[in-house]
C-alpha cells in the first residue's frame, strides 16, 4: 500500500526501486566526483540521488534536452556527448586530471561503456546499470587492471533486493527527496500501447518516460 503522500500520482516502481538499488550499490559518498553517462528516466533520477548525497555529478548525455535535465536535477557539469576523446578531455580538466571516483553507464551500447571506462579514476566503481542486450561486448581490461578499478553490475536479481529498492523508492518520492514528476513526459490510454512502445524505441523529441492510463491521454 502506498502512502497518501503518493494519493493520486503515479508511482512506476520497477524503474524508480532500481534507481535507488543501483545508487545504493555506487556506494557514492560525500564529496566523490560521479561522472553519469546516458541521461533518461534512470540518470535523471540518479543525478538528483547523487546531488543529495553530496557529489559533484558530471552528466554526459547525447541530447541538449537531456543536459538541461540533468542540470534540472543537480548536475554541476553537463557534457554533450558527441565526441569520445574530447569527452575524456574534458573531464580531465574538470577534476584536475584525476577523473571520476564512480561513473555510472546507463546506456546499454558498447561506446558509452567504452567512455564510462575510460573517465573511471584510479581505485574508482564502474557502475553498469544500462542493459547489454545486444550481443557480447568488448572491454579495455588493461585499462581496468591498471586503474584498479572495481566493476559493479548494478543489476538485482534476487526478489528480496528488488522490494528493497521498491520501499526505499516509495520513501523517497513520499518524503520529496526524489521528484520524478518532470520526467512523466508522455500519456497514452491503453488502447495506444503499442504507440506507448515504439516511443520508448524511437524518443521523440522531449520523450523521457511514457505512462499508460485508463483515462484520456494528455
Amino acid at each position: 500500500t502506498l502512502p497518501p503522500a503518493l494519493d493520486g500520482h503515479p508511482f512506476p516502481g520497477e524503474p524508480l526501486g532500481c534507481a535507488m538499488n543501483i545508487f545504493r550499490r555506487a556506494d557514492i559518498r560525500p564529496g566523490h566526483t560521479v561522472a553519469i553517462v546516458g541521461i533518461g528516466f534512470l540518470g535523471a533520477i540518479l543525478t538528483r540521488l547523487a546531488t543529495d548525497a553530496g557529489a559533484r555529478v558530471i552528466a554526459i548525455s547525447r541530447r541538449d534536452e537531456s543536459l538541461a535535465l540533468a542540470r534540472h536535477y543537480g548536475a554541476a557539469d553537463v557534457i554533450p556527448m558527441h565526441d569520445h576523446w574530447a569527452i575524456i578531455e574534458k573531464v580531465k580538466r574538470l577534476t584536475d586530471d584525476t577523473l571520476c571516483d564512480r561513473v555510472i553507464e546507463a546506456v546499454g551500447k558498447q561506446w558509452p561503456l567504452d567512455l564510462a571506462s575510460a573517465i573511471t579514476g584510479f581505485g574508482g566503481k564502474l557502475i553498469v546499470a544500462g542493459y547489454h542486450q545486444d550481443g557480447p561486448r568488448q572491454v579495455n581490461m588493461q585499462d581496468w587492471n591498471w586503474k584498479g578499478i572495481d566493476v559493479i553490475n548494478a543489476h538485482e536479481r534476487d526478489p528480496a533486493v528488488q522490494m528493497r529498492g521498491l520501499r526505499d523508492a516509495v520513501e523517497a518520492v513520499a518524503s520529496g527527496r526524489i521528484d520524478p514528476a518532470p520526467l512523466y513526459t508522455h500519456r497514452y490510454q491503453l488502447a495506444e500501447l503499442g504507440d506507448a512502445i515504439a516511443a520508448t524505441r524511437d524518443k521523440p523529441q522531449g520523450f523521457v518516460k511514457a505512462l499508460v492510463t485508463f483515462g484520456d491521454a494528455a
